[in-house]
Formats: C-alpha cells, sequence, structure tokens
C-alpha cells in the first residue's frame, strides 16, 4: 500500500495543535498574564492542593495497612461477600477487590486478578468485568475524607452510595457486552481449577507494637508514592481545567493564579438546564469536575477547594462529585492499560462505554438522593 503523499507528520500536529490552545489563551489574557497565569497556578496547587492530598494519601494509606495487618480487611471482605452474587453478579471472593482499591487506587485490582488463587473462582466474561468493577471504587477512601475536609459530612455518604449503584451498573452491562461479543467466555473458567485463597496465616513473630508500626509507617510511605503520582495530573489537568474554567481578576488580567477566559460555565451555560435536571448543578462551572475525573480523579478534587470558596458547590454538588469521582475514578486512563495487563485490551472500547453510563448513573442516584435527605431533614 503507497503512503499518502500529503499525510501531515506528528510534529507538526502537534505544534498546530499546541500553538491554537496558547494562542486562544494568550489572545484573550496576554502572553505575559497567560504565562504568568499557569505558574502561579501550578504553584498554588502544589503547595495547597497537592500536598494537601498527599497528607491525606498518607493518613489513609497508613490506616488502609493497618487494616490488613489485623484483619480488619478481610472482616469487611467477609461481610460483603454475600452483596456479590445478587448485585454483580461475582463471586464472593471480588469483595476483596472492592476493598483494596477502596483503599487504594483502581490498579490494585489488577495485582490481585493475577493471582491464580484469586482469579480462579471467576468465569472469563466476570473476570473481564473486574475492570468496571474495581474502577468504581477507586481511591474510593480518598475522595469521601477529602470531601469531609470541606465541611461536607452526609453528602459524601451519599455519593459513595450513588457510586455503588453506578458500579452495579457498569459492571453488569460490561458483562452483557462481553457475552454478547463473545458467548463462550460465559461458560470458560480463567483457570482450570481454583485454588484456596484462605491461606493459615504465619505465625506473627513480632510485638504488637512492632506491628503496628511497621504497618503504620510502611503504609504512610505507599501513600507518599501516590501522592506524588497524582502530582502531574494535579498541576496539568487542573491547571489547564482552572484557565478554561475562572475568569479575570476583578481589575482585569493580571497574571495572578487561578485567572481565565470562563470558556468552560460558556460552553456549559449553553445546555444548563440539561445539567441542571441530570445532576442538579446550579453553576455552570461545577461542569470542570467530571471533565476533569475523566482522566484522574486526584486533578478533579484539586478544582474543589476553589469552587467551595467561590460558592459554586453546594451540599448536591458534594454529592454527586463525591460519586462520579469514586466512579469514573480517572477511567479513561486507566482502562487500556488495565484490561491490556488482564490479556483483553481489544474489549477497552466497550469497558470505556459502560463505564461513561455507570458513571452518569451514579451522578443522577446521587443527585435523587440528596434531594430526598434535603426533603427529610
Amino acid at each position: 500500500m503507497k503512503k499518502s503523499l500529503f499525510r501531515i507528520p506528528d510534529g507538526i500536529g502537534c505544534l498546530v495543535i499546541i500553538g491554537l490552545i496558547f494562542g486562544y489563551l494568550g489572545s484573550i489574557m496576554g502572553l505575559p498574564n497567560m504565562l504568568n497565569t499557569i505558574m502561579h497556578t501550578a504553584h498554588d496547587l502544589l503547595l495547597n492542593t497537592v500536598f494537601y492530598l498527599m497528607a491525606i494519601c498518607v493518613i489513609t494509606g497508613a490506616l488502609g495497612r493497618l487494616f490488613v495487618e489485623f484483619g480488619v480487611v478481610k472482616l469487611i471482605e467477609r461481610l460483603l461477600r454475600p452483596l456479590m452474587g445478587p448485585l454483580f453478579n461475582l463471586p464472593g471472593v471480588a469483595s476483596l477487590g472492592a476493598v483494596v482499591t477502596f483503599l487504594s487506587d483502581n490498579p490494585a485490582i489488577i495485582s490481585l486478578a493475577q493471582d491464580k488463587r484469586f482469579s480462579g473462582y471467576f468465569k472469563k466474561y466476570q473476570y473481564i468485568s473486574l475492570t468496571n468493577f474495581g474502577t468504581a471504587f477507586g481511591m474510593g477512601l480518598l475522595v469521601i475524607v477529602f470531601m469531609m475536609g470541606q465541611g461536607f459530612y452526609a453528602e459524601p455518604f451519599i455519593g459513595l452510595l450513588g457510586a455503588f449503584i453506578g458500579c452495579i451498573v457498569s459492571t453488569r452491562l460490561m458483562q452483557r457486552f462481553v457475552v454478547k461479543a463473545y458467548p463462550n467466555y460465559a461458560e470458560e473458567n480463567v483457570v482450570e481449577e481454583a485454588v484456596e485463597t484462605h491461606r493459615e496465616e504465619e505465625e506473627q513473630k513480632d510485638s504488637l507494637f512492632i506491628r503496628i508500626l511497621n504497618a503504620l509507617l510502611d503504609g504512610g510511605r505507599s501513600g507518599v508514592d501516590v501522592g506524588l503520582a497524582i502530582i502531574p495530573g494535579v498541576l496539568i489537568i487542573s491547571t489547564l481545567v482552572m484557565i478554561l474554567t475562572f475568569g479575570p481578576a476583578t481589575e482585569g488580567y493580571t497574571g495572578g493564579a487561578y485567572e481565565g477566559v470562563e470558556l468552560l460555565p460558556r460552553m456549559a451555560g449553553k445546555v444548563s438546564r440539561f445539567f441542571e435536571w441530570l445532576f442538579g448543578f446550579h453553576d455552570p462551572h461545577l461542569i470542570a469536575f467530571p471533565i476533569t475525573a475523566l482522566g484522574a480523579v486526584g486533578a478533579a478534587l484539586g478544582v474543589v477547594p476553589n469552587f467551595v470558596a467561590e460558592g459554586w458547590m453546594d451540599g448536591n454538588a458534594i454529592a454527586v462529585c463525591t460519586a462520579i469521582g469514586m466512579c469514573w475514578s480517572g477511567y479513561l486512563s486507566t482502562h487500556t492499560a488495565m484490561l491490556d495487563s488482564l490479556g483483553y485490551r481489544k474489549l477497552t472500547s466497550k469497558a470505556i462505554l459502560a463505564h461513561t453510563i455507570g458513571g452518569f448513573v451514579a451522578a443522577i442516584v446521587a443527585h435523587w438522593i440528596y434531594v430526598l435527605y434535603a426533603l427529610i431533614g
């Protein structure tokens, strides 16, 4: 096959796109102001948002490791196990995946799924749906603690319930898509024979104090790793979202942090009735959160403090953003890698479609539960 003589090199295409973006921003803000705003916004996000998120990651990481060390995770897993079949059409051991991803992040379920002692309980169509199942709980503890840190307490748990419903929809939709495309996966096992997952624990030789200390320090260290991992997403994605969301300062463009061109609110304003009916959003700026959560929930959390300070976020918005933030949890940036590691990359588009629907369901459910909560309260 002959190559097209008119094919534009990738490098030129990249330069054109970058030029259009910065040209548009610079034409409105002025080039010096645009550059200063980018740097000041990224710097403020690093100091006041990323380090706050990292502190939460360290604390929740330490708490999660302590739960693992002293059997709390196993206890929760046993309590949740009876729900797996009726709600998610998954074996009982899948509850362990929900717990570990809630305490850490989406990819945690992949390392678990690659253990034959775990995957041996699954049919292939169930095994593939673990990508959707685990993603809906990813970084759940971090999201809830962060939202509570903004002064909201009942609303994040309403969002958790919404994310739970969205997870059911996403997981079962993915299973339906897989069986429809590959009917034989409904009967084929992932491995020939399941290996017992509950091995007898080795006798603990360390003292209680040393076990607690090691669990806290090891968990805190893993929290630092997560905190470092979210820095690029928060600084790059959130800075861009902030510039596209906020407007100029009262005295015009000065190059200060959080100035912008208000493109996203203007676009969202054209369909504001739709988002008000769907999510109960009363301000078009709020659409920036779910857009950012598509790529990284950590970056989406980065916009919350400023939105709360501006008075754009009420209890309903916190519940909805918690639900959609948890359920989507940056799935566009993780689903491909997760399915690739499981060996089913060809099903990525189906997983993304199912999870997109699940996220919308999570947000809608959280909105109407909050409405009911507000009426009762």
